[in-house]
């Protein structure tokens, strides 16, 4: 899918934002949030002008959420994992940048292999949020 389009997101996004994390969740047997797409957007909202948030596809299919000064990805998640939607998210947010880091939850094996793949190293055990109780994995990437 190297001809998806890419752009940056607007607020007017974060309802499809939060719905694509839910839907995740849902579909995640060991995830459990006791949040909603609606309360996820809003989350998503609130950190909105601290952030690049890249969404993918007309209609929204997938974003990245990007701190730029800590360098740390704070999410990524797609409709339909296996497609290019992530792939196509990570070459842009690496454009000009040659370190990044983030966690991935250590359950997600699909995750790590996508981001080894793109060239992550795992660097250590970041042990659980206490939102979720589940174990992560910090990674790094350096060009």
């Amino acid at each position: 899918m190297s001809d998806l389009a890419i752009r940056h997101a607007t607020r007017e996004d974060t309802p499809t934002l939060g719905a694509i994390v839910y839907a995740w969740e849902q579909r995640t047997q060991w995830m459990h949030s006791a949040n909603d797409a609606v309360e996820i957007g809003r989350f998503i909202e609130t950190a909105f002008d601290e952030r690049i948030i890249l969404v993918a596809g007309d209609p929204v299919s997938g974003y990245l959420a990007f701190d730029p000064k800590r360098q740390r990805i704070g999410g990524l998640y797609a409709n339909a994992p296996g497609h290019g939607i992530g792939k196509a998210l990570m070459n842009k947010i690496k454009e000009g940048r040659d370190y990044l880091w983030l966690n991935t939850h250590e359950p997600n094996l699909a995750a790590q292999k996508f981001y080894k793949r793109e060239g992550f190293v795992e660097v250590s055990n970041e042990g659980a949020e206490p939102s979720n109780n589940v174990p992560e994995l910090r990674m790094e990437w350096r060009r």
